[in-house]
Parts: structure tokens; sequence; C-alpha cells
């Protein structure tokens, strides 16, 4: 009974967790400027970075997020 308490608050941590991220990615997505971009980029790179300590997402797939993102900041105008 205890594992079943633990197991389901652990995962709705992990949901709220994970939403963020995505969200934050997808506001990077949306936004039209380069500029807007670069500044919010660092806030996302860090939550990114957590949630690989977290353990929401391995090294590699964290890795290719921050690439992915950096490159289409970098074909914006």
């Amino acid at each position: 009974m205890k594992n079943i308490r633990q197991s389901t608050q652990r995962r709705a941590v992990n949901v709220i967790k994970k939403k963020r991220l995505k969200s934050a990615i997808k506001k990077i997505k949306k936004m039209a400027s380069q500029k807007e971009a670069l500044k919010a980029y660092p806030d996302v790179q860090s939550i990114i970075d957590k949630s690989v300590q977290d353990g929401l997402i391995t090294k590699n797939t964290a890795a290719r997020y921050k690439s992915h993102l950096l490159k289409y900041i970098n074909n914006l105008k």
C-alpha cells in the first residue's frame, strides 16, 4: 500500500515537471525574434538540465533538445 502511495505521488510530480519542460520548449518555438529566444534560452536550458537530474529524460535526450533549440534559434531572423 505504501509503495502505491509513493508511486502515485511521484507520478503526479513527474507529470508536472514534464509539462513544465514541454511548455518551456514550446514557448521558445513560438518566439518570433532571435533576440527574445536567445534571452529565454538559458532558462529553458536549466529546465532541461534539471529534468536530467530528476531522471525525467536521459542525457542524450537533453542534448538533442538543446541542439534542436539552438538550431531553431539560429535560423530565426
